[in-house]
């Protein structure tokens, strides 16, 4: 049986930096259970009307960078789920044992080599 610990410790790392960053451009709507992005408080408090597209342009940007981060936030909670569900390290796509080193470069891969773009 695997050793999940030093998974679980990288996957909790990774989580807690996540949301530092993903709490720095958005906030966790507790209604929905998504992080939803939020302006630039600097440009809202600027009053020329010139300065929308600005604002716009920032927003798609915060969008852009929290739909990644979330992304990556599910990955990580997902292998969690699965260290405490004893399923952690098997490909979502053969059933296969995904390879130590492929785990230890990205411990919430969900799939082996073999199925890394599938």
């Amino acid at each position: 049986m695997m050793n999940t610990a030093p998974f679980k410790e990288k996957l909790e790392t990774e989580k807690r930096s996540l949301e530092e960053e993903l709490g720095a451009i958005a906030y966790f709507n507790t209604e929905t259970n998504v992080w939803e992005a939020t302006p630039d408080q600097t440009l809202m408090e600027e009053i020329d009307d010139n300065d929308a597209a600005d604002r716009f342009e920032d927003f798609e940007e915060r969008s852009a960078i929290l739909n990644t981060l979330q992304k990556r936030l599910t990955d990580i909670n997902d292998a969690l789920m699965k260290i405490e569900k004893g399923t952690y390290g098997t490909c979502e796509i053969s059933g296969e044992k995904i390879e130590t080193e492929r785990l230890n470069a990205n411990p919430a891969a969900r799939t082996c080599k073999e199925h890394i773009n599938l």
